[in-house]
Parts: C-alpha cells; sequence; structure tokens
C-alpha cells in the first residue's frame, strides 16, 4: 500500500468522499474528526500527509497546524489545508506552514495533484478547484 495519509475534517461524508479517491490511488488513509484526535494521531504515528480542515471541533485547525509545526517530532509532514472559507484564509495558512491550500469543493484530480506536490516536497502552490 501507498504512503498513509491522514484526514481531520468533521464531516463524515467528505471524509469518506476524500478515502475513497485517496485509496483509490493505493494511499492508506486514516481519519479523525476533531483536533484532539487529529494530533494524538500524528503523534501516536506520524502520516506522510495530512490533510487539515479549519472548521473542526475541539480548536481551530489553524492551531493545530501550528501545534504541528511546533512539534520536532511532527515539523516536517506535509500539512495541506482543506475549508470551505474561502481564499481569505490561504496567506495565513500558508505563513503558519501550510503546503497547500484547497477550497471545498474541490475534484480528485486537485485532491491527488495536492498529494503528489506533498510527497515530492514541493512548496505552495495557488491551485484552488
Amino acid at each position: 500500500m501507498g504512503a498513509r495519509i491522514l484526514v481531520i475534517e468533521d464531516h463524515a461524508t467528505m471524509r469518506e468522499a476524500m478515502r475513497m479517491v485517496l485509496e483509490g490511488e493505493g494511499f492508506s488513509v486514516e481519519e479523525a474528526a476533531d483536533a484532539g484526535a487529529g494530533l494524538d494521531a500524528i503523534r501516536t504515528s506520524p502520516p506522510a500527509v495530512v490533510f487539515l480542515d479549519l472548521n473542526i471541533p475541539g480548536g481551530p485547525g489553524l492551531d493545530v497546524l501550528s501545534a504541528i509545526r511546533d512539534d520536532p517530532a511532527t515539523a516536517q509532514i506535509p500539512v495541506i489545508v482543506i475549508t470551505a472559507e474561502g481564499e481569505e484564509g490561504r496567506a495565513v495558512a500558508i505563513r503558519r506552514g501550510a503546503q497547500e491550500y484547497l477550497t471545498k469543493p474541490f475534484s480528485p484530480r486537485v485532491l491527488l495533484q495536492a498529494v503528489e506536490q506533498a510527497l515530492a516536497g514541493s512548496g505552495p502552490t495557488a491551485a484552488s478547484p
């Protein structure tokens, strides 16, 4: 199986859609529905890539992003922000260390391109749906 990806997203339907796309491409997917479960999963077994919703129970997604970046054990994990907030939060998320910023809804193609870029180690881009 391919790289392990953690999806931190509170909407079950969105998690399932992302899981189907990612697993269809051979990735292993783990899910977390809130900030605490997401951080626990990252600390227990760091994934290759994290998808992080900005609006999740247990704390703002930007705080989760900061916690990932502030921990030397997880600081290098690529984090791809996924949000329904629109483009206004892009600059803040990128400054805080997001690899990529995707606005909902996004296409499966954009989702997979973001993973490929994260795994290749490329920096932030302007990709949107």
